[in-house]
């Protein structure tokens, strides 16, 4: 009996010491944050995703699984770099009267003025804290014209200050995904809820529904909400998709920040 309680208080541990080595900002306390900040970590992302359907195949939250999976990832290779929770609430398009993804049950939008202030309040939070370099990176395109432009308008304000400010661009632009897909064989492999979103989440998590995965295109969009193909889509090709995506944002971020691979 004496060894079960035992097992048991050392069970009831390990989540402590699992948060106290996550790279994730949600899952530690603010002496772990200070600690980490202390031993040189002075690089945040803040990830954007988005609430929007994603055809009868692909769960709703798509946009947000992924983003933080890879922040995380990219944190992680950066080696001095938190992920601040992802943002969910996003640009989706017009809401009345509807267009584009809000056409279908269970999208969320916000303009893009809403969308950027938080943006700025968040960064405005880490630079009070001691954070140097601050990235934003988007999993969703309606959201990458406003990071941009808080960017911006963050690098303009803070330019004696040694803060900067990224929006990390090489992430959903990434070229070299793209030539991999289209080197399977693959039309439009980026086209929404076709094959890189379908094969990029099947990697993550299984938020597919399998059954429901058939031959779609553009022309369906009206009736399904699918414009791509995730005829082909396997979690094998997800994680060489979402390696591509990690490696691009830290490329850009040691570029932009003279960061060695050593995170320094």
């Amino acid at each position: 009996m004496r060894y079960i309680f035992l097992l048991a208080l050392i069970m009831m541990a390990l989540p402590a010491f699992a948060a106290g080595d996550s790279y994730y900002l949600e899952d530690l306390t603010w002496p772990e944050v200070k600690e980490r900040m202390a031993r040189g970590v002075d690089t945040v992302i803040i990830p954007s995703g988005g609430t929007e359907q994603n055809g009868p195949h692909i769960a709703i939250g798509k946009h947000n699984r992924i983003v933080r999976y890879t922040s995380g990832e990219i944190a992680r290779q950066l080696g001095n770099a938190l992920a601040a929770p992802v943002l969910a609430y996003v640009p989706e398009g017009r809401v009345n009267p509807p267009e584009g993804h809000m056409l279908f049950p269970g999208t969320i939008s916000v303009n893009e003025e809403d969308f950027a202030r938080v943006l700025e309040d968040a960064a405005r939070s880490f630079k009070q804290e001691g954070f140097k370099h601050i990235c934003f990176i988007g999993d969703h395109g309606g959201n990458q014209k406003v990071q941009q432009e808080v960017a911006d308008k963050l690098n303009r304000e803070w330019k004696n200050e040694g803060i900067t400010v990224i929006n990390v661009s090489d992430y959903y632009n990434d070229r070299e995904a793209d030539a991999w897909a289209r080197k399977l064989g693959i039309k439009s492999p980026d086209a929404h809820a076709g094959f890189m979103d379908a094969s990029e989440i099947m990697a993550i998590d299984g938020g597919v529904r399998p059954a429901l995965i058939r031959h779609y295109s553009e022309k369906d969009f009206a009736a399904s909400g699918v414009m791509g193909d995730p005829s082909g889509a396997t979690a094998e090709y997800g994680k060489t998709l979402l390696d591509f995506k990690v490696k691009a944002a830290v490329e850009q971020i040691r570029r932009e920040t003279g960061q060695s691979a050593g995170g320094k």
